[in-house]
């Protein structure tokens, strides 16, 4: 897929008031400090369409970004380790969940992890949430440029032993990625694009 526009249209923290129009979705969410901005901004090849920032956390609105006039990009906040209040925390949860259970156009999620750390409990309940409200999701992982390829296998491979415990049947589908050295992003617009084909034949029907 080549990114021939990305806009930023609306931020909220309330579902009801997300964009109306039925475009297919894919949501963007891992803990506070997973990279997620970068590697947004990576994928659309736009530096600053995502705000950076050296503080975990920046992100606390649900955020769509309409990709090629045909599809929208949603980040949203990051769950964990966010320097927020308690009371802000809570607010952050209700409308991520509001998101996922409740938004009709979501398609697909991504749930970022970073590469170099062994699986973390809040990453697995995340992806175990997923599981139980039976919302389609993949893995990202991040910062791949950071640790060596022997790393990244065996990181990989500690996550699905992980997630198979956790009475998951396969490890979901995922993709290795580096916002620096744009490693995956191919990879991942392509099954963004392969999804899509796929909705607007049926939609076509």
């Amino acid at each position: 897929m080549k990114i021939n526009s990305a806009e930023f249209i609306i931020s909220n923290s309330d579902v009801s008031k997300c964009p109306k129009d039925p475009l297919p979705e894919y949501a963007f969410i891992g803990r506070s400090n997973v990279g997620k901005s970068s590697l947004i901004n990576m994928l659309t090849n736009h530096k600053n369409l995502a705000k950076t920032s050296g503080k975990p956390g920046k992100t606390q609105l649900i955020n769509h970004f309409k990709i090629n006039l045909n599809w929208f990009l949603v980040d949203l906040p990051g769950y964990g380790y966010a320097r927020v209040s308690k009371k802000t925390k809570e607010v952050f949860q209700q409308f991520i969940t509001d998101y996922f259970e409740k938004r009709e156009q979501l398609v697909c999620a991504f749930v970022l992890i970073d590469i170099r750390l062994e699986a973390q409990k809040i990453d697995l309940e995340f992806i175990n949430y997923l599981g139980e409200i039976e919302v389609p999701f993949c893995i990202i992982f991040t910062k791949a440029d950071k640790i060596s390829k022997t790393k990244i296998d065996s990181h990989v491979a500690a996550y699905r032993k992980a997630l198979l415990a956790n009475n998951w049947e396969e490890m979901p589908q995922h993709f290795v990625t580096s916002a620096l050295e744009s490693t995956g992003r191919d990879q991942v617009l392509n099954f963004i694009d392969s999804v899509n084909d796929e909705m607007f034949k049926s939609n076509s029907l």
